[in-house]
């Protein structure tokens, strides 16, 4: 699949290009041996890998061929003598791949490519190339792995951002116009769904001789193959726009004969204008017929999207109830039960430690408390000691007689209401 690089996006130049001296060492071919001087080889091979990668971006493309490279960077009527073995390095380091080895290697087996074709146009293999031999025709085609893991991305995300995107499944037609502004053309995007395919986020098949493509979606981790399930939501999918069309084209013929009555009408035409009217009618009616045949075909999508998130659903509900008897597998009513009493009695051992190393600390103390005991209580004795004896009953009168005297001044107006009290105490 040899890809035209001389078309109208023009490839970006370095400065050192208008370097006579400079570009003269790089037009060089290589010495047989990088040995004799490794700077000059690996400055060499440094400037013209950078440059096919950055050509093959800018016309957004992936691949590359020895003689659209040599026109690309032909200058003053000059080509670079030393690119096969540019070639040859990038392939040895990765960043090259021939295309047929890049179409064999996706898990759907090579065979299938070249007999098949669902992606790629017929690959130019050689025997060479097939046995693995080194030799390079100018023709044969290479990928650049870096770039064609660069398209696979804008390819996934321009589907994810696309009214597409809640389709799994789209013809490779449609994709092809969603894609177009970063796909420089059809094989460029066919090599991004190679990548894509690799990576297990799409899926390619054939149906009735038409490519289409299965997207991963939200959720999954790779896609699956494309099933009859498949195939059926994508036959829904494609009667929807025809009939949309369909619709769109008789709702214009009925306001078309409605608008040509109506001026029938005001020519007096009355016969023709009822010739007219009838038509808008006919075709308002086989509108209404479309309209619901549309509905049935949405409702029969959006039942079979509810049978999805169904399945989720139960799925989820079947992994948890798994789990859970899987959990609860070894255990019983009667262990759970021997299980607390375990725990209590552990607890109640627990207890008993705990008051034993309470008296441990308390046992050690007991003399230094009795011997404070002891000095609290005579002293205690000291303080409190009475006589024995029952104090003698002195009489009212001479009770009045122990008072001191008080001056009977106007401070001691109170006095009588004292002596009064006292009597009363003393009685």
């Amino acid at each position: 699949m040899p890809t035209n690089m001389t078309g109208a996006v023009k490839t970006t130049l370095p400065p050192e290009w208008d370097d006579d001296e400079r570009m003269d060492f790089l037009f060089s071919d290589f010495k047989e041996n990088r040995d004799v001087n490794t700077m000059d080889w690996d400055s060499k091979i440094d400037f013209w890998t950078a440059l096919i990668v950055q050509s093959c971006r800018d016309r957004r493309g992936v691949c590359v061929n020895l003689q659209d490279l040599n026109k690309t960077f032909s200058r003053k009527e000059k080509s670079p003598l030393g690119l096969t073995t540019v070639i040859h390095s990038m392939s040895r380091c990765g960043k090259l791949q021939r295309e047929s080895e890049f179409a064999a290697n996706v898990d759907c087996g090579w065979l299938s490519w070249g007999v098949g074709l669902l992606l790629v146009k017929p690959l130019k293999w050689t025997f060479s190339s097939l046995l693995g031999g080194s030799r390079l025709l100018s023709e044969e085609s290479f990928v650049v792995i870096d770039l064609v893991k660069e398209k696979a991305a804008e390819v996934l995300r321009i589907y994810q951002s696309s009214e597409f995107s809640n389709r799994s499944v789209m013809s490779f037609q449609d994709l092809w116009t969603l894609s177009s502004s970063v796909c420089a053309d059809e094989s460029t995007l066919c090599m991004a769904l190679l990548q894509l395919q690799r990576e297990k986020h799409v899926a390619v098949s054939l149906h009735e001789g038409e490519k289409i493509v299965k997207f991963c979606q939200a959720g999954q981790s790779r896609v699956s193959s494309v099933s009859d399930v498949d195939i059926g939501v994508y036959q829904l999918q494609r009667s929807e726009k025809p009939l949309m069309e369909h619709l769109d084209k008789l709702g214009l013929e009925a306001d078309k004969c409605r608008k040509e009555a109506r001026a029938l009408l005001r020519e007096g035409k009355k016969t023709q204008a009822l010739r007219c009217l009838r038509g808008c009618k006919r075709a308002e009616k086989r509108a209404d017929n479309l309209f619901g045949q549309l509905e049935s075909i949405r409702g029969i999508l959006d039942r079979i999207a509810q049978s999805h998130t169904d399945k989720m659903v139960l799925q989820a509900y079947q992994a948890g109830m798994a789990s859970l008897r899987l959990s609860l597998k070894d255990v019983t009513v009667e262990g759970a039960e021997s299980l607390l009493d375990q725990i209590q009695e552990l607890c109640d051992k627990q207890d008993d430690v705990n008051q034993a190393i309470s008296g441990v600390f308390t046992s050690g103390d007991d003399d230094e408390l009795e011997e404070e005991l002891k000095l609290l209580l005579d002293e205690s004795n000291t303080i409190s000691e009475v006589p024995s004896e029952p104090l003698p009953s002195i009489p009212g009168d001479d009770l009045l007689d122990l008072l001191p005297a008080v001056p009977d001044t106007d401070m001691n107006v109170g006095t009588k209401h004292l002596e009064e009290e006292l009597k009363q105490l003393t009685l």
